[in-house]
């Protein structure tokens, strides 16, 4: 690895200084899944992970708030993604965790949602596995669990949806994502699109085309579970409208049963605490994972 300014080889040996050069306990790496923002949505594994690291190897999406509940000995590492423009390559992000656990060191993956949901986990289980390091799973509250309810609107429902499928509207290589719209066009399912904001016309054509009636209920949910979270019920016809405008990580969902979310404010709530409180989070500005 080399030893270039600013390279994760560079970081690396700094981190080192954190725990002594004595150090010779075995590292190890944890996936943790950090939900869709609200820091009360964490598990109590997840927060005893982040709370025990040494460094916090972490994703755009991650909150603030989050991240300040780590102690303040552990360095704090962004490795967020933005479309089109990527601060490290997730090669680069795979050996990084490798070479921090290989020094001894307690490495925390914080992952916005869950690890194993569009989130590259299973990459970075797969490396870690390959070069010998111990890696664990914190599983987390993916933005879709979230999204359906706080808008009051199920996934599953009796009589309106016995499945749900969650896919990216997304491709990596950009345009159109390759998806199986036959089988998303069925009736009676509910279909979550991950980083599908920017494809809403072409989500909407494709499953109309499919045969999806236009009048199908939608919704498209920005900043899950944040003090800015933005509701929009829709139908299938007018996705691509309820759409624009929309700069933050956002969900299109679609389905018969986002029709129960009639009663939900067209713009989400401040968080609440369990008094009814509204509570008040600072977000990273970084988007995407």
């Amino acid at each position: 690895m080399s030893m270039t300014p600013g390279s994760p080889a560079k970081r690396r040996k700094r981190l080192v200084l954190l725990r002594g050069a004595e150090s010779r306990r075995p590292g190890e790496v944890w996936l943790v899944g950090a939900g869709p923002g609200d820091p009360e949505l964490l598990t109590l594994k997840a927060l005893k992970a982040i709370q025990a690291a040494d460094v916090i190897v972490h994703d755009g999406l991650v909150s603030e708030a989050i991240l300040e509940l780590a102690p303040a000995s552990a360095r704090r590492l962004s490795v967020a993604k933005r479309r089109s423009r990527h601060s490290y390559a997730q090669d680069e992000i795979n050996r990084m965790l490798v070479a921090f656990a290989r020094d001894g060191l307690r490495v925390v993956r914080l992952k916005g949602g869950d690890p194993f949901i569009f989130g590259r986990g299973g990459e970075e289980l797969e490396a870690c596995r390959a070069a010998g390091v111990a890696c664990h799973v914190v599983p987390g509250v993916t933005a879709a669990l979230a999204a359906g309810a706080g808008a009051g609107a199920p996934l599953t429902h009796r009589g309106a949806a016995q499945a749900v499928t969650f896919v990216t509207g997304h491709a990596s290589e950009g345009g159109e994502p390759k998806l199986d719209w036959p089988s998303l066009a069925k009736p009676n399912q509910t279909v979550v699109f991950y980083m599908g904001v920017a494809t809403a016309p072409v989500v909407a054509a494709r499953l109309m085309e499919a045969g999806r009636a236009g009048s199908t209920p939608a919704l498209v949910v920005e900043s899950v579970s944040l003090p800015e979270q933005q509701t929009r019920a829709t139908t299938l016809g007018e996705l691509p409208t309820a759409a624009e405008g929309l700069s933050g990580p956002a969900l299109l969902i679609v389905g018969e049963a986002m029709a129960l979310a009639a009663h939900a404010a067209p713009t989400a709530a401040r968080s609440q605490d369990a008094s009814g409180r509204a509570v008040g989070r600072k977000r990273t500005r970084e988007r995407s994972r």
